[in-house]
């Protein structure tokens, strides 16, 4: 498992701050800075946005070392089924950003009605494609397609999702892989607002492959002692009120409220989920009842502007991982 110092970030993210006119205190961490709330709460925000922005400016370095000392330049394919409209703005975002870092960008738009060996078959084709290490298949696909075998089919070496049932079977012994993007960028929040976790008890709400199985593994690796609830944990409030760290990832509107969070608590909110306001506009909300967590939370993200941002940039970071251990290069200085 690839490993990151984020003590860089942290001076990039000073150096941000002090543009925009806001000066530092030599006691504070750089981090500090960012997500200090007025006195009046008790609780920080959490700025997934500016630590994404900054893992971003390192990707875009990272590529463009890699094509001065080794003329590589590492390509990202995207495979997207069907009409699903949150699939296509999240593809849009994906092939965007890729562009951005100076990477190769394969979109690959199929219709709904594809067979499942159509799918087979394309995915096999980006295997053997020397130009693309990385391939994504965005989920869901329709009813007719086998997610399990589609995943598996992917060549776990370009595997950037960390899906591969090899991947997780890695990850949880372990050793290296590539982990899904969206747990390692809920690590790397936790360790931006926390520091250390050792020691920490962290609860994750949700049992899913995609975030709750694999953010448990990594929260083990750094000595968390770690419950994993899910919809048939008993007295459900009461297990989230022992935990230093609580991680909702169960795509219920506004579950998690404040009285379930132990004062000074760390909360990362997974969810993204569309509602109606009271004047029947829709708008975002995570799996937290912000307003009330947000007053009793040492720490917490927001929704939207959490975790979703740092979804693409561990993507990304994935796809130079991959390229390099494809080549049997270093990793660039501007990641490793």
């Amino acid at each position: 498992m690839h490993c990151l110092d984020f003590s860089p970030y942290a001076e990039n993210l000073k150096s941000h701050l002090e543009t925009r006119g806001i000066q530092s205190q030599m006691s504070m961490h750089p981090f500090d800075l960012i997500n200090r709330q007025p006195d009046n709460t008790m609780s920080t925000v959490i700025d997934g946005k500016a630590f994404a922005e900054t893992l971003r400016s390192r990707i875009k370095k990272a590529v463009s070392e890699l094509q001065a000392k080794h003329d590589i330049v590492p390509g990202l394919a995207v495979v997207l089924v069907g009409e699903n409209s949150a699939s296509q703005i999240y593809v849009r975002s994906k092939a965007r950003q890729t562009a951005e870092a100076g990477m190769q960008s394969f979109e690959h738009r199929l219709p709904e009605n594809t067979s499942e060996s159509e799918l087979v078959q394309l995915v096999e084709e980006l295997n053997r494609n020397p130009q693309v290490n990385g391939i994504l298949v965005q989920l869901p696909l329709p009813a007719q397609i086998n997610s399990e075998r589609i995943i598996n089919t992917v060549n776990v070496n370009k595997d950037v999702d960390g899906f591969h049932v090899e991947s997780t079977g890695r990850l949880s012994i372990g050793i290296d892989s590539l982990v899904p993007c969206t747990p390692a960028g809920c690590l790397m929040l936790l360790k931006q607002a926390v520091g250390d976790l050792t020691g920490q008890h962290a609860v994750i709400i949700g049992r899913s492959n995609i975030v709750g199985k694999p953010v448990a593994q990594l929260l083990l690796k750094e000595h968390c002692t770690v419950t994993i609830a899910h919809s048939r944990t008993r007295d459900l409030p009461s297990a989230c009120r022992q935990a230093d760290i609580v991680i909702a990832a169960v795509g219920v509107p506004e579950m998690v409220k404040g009285d379930w969070i132990k004062p000074g608590a760390t909360v990362i909110d997974v969810g993204i989920n569309r509602v109606a306001d009271n004047s029947g506009k829709s708008k975002l909300v995570g799996d937290v009842d912000y307003a009330s967590a947000s007053e009793v939370a040492g720490a917490i993200t927001p929704v939207p502007g959490g975790v979703g941002p740092m979804t693409i940039a561990c993507l990304l970071q994935n796809t130079i991982i991959a390229t390099c251990r494809q080549r049997q290069i270093k990793l660039p200085e501007a990641i490793s």
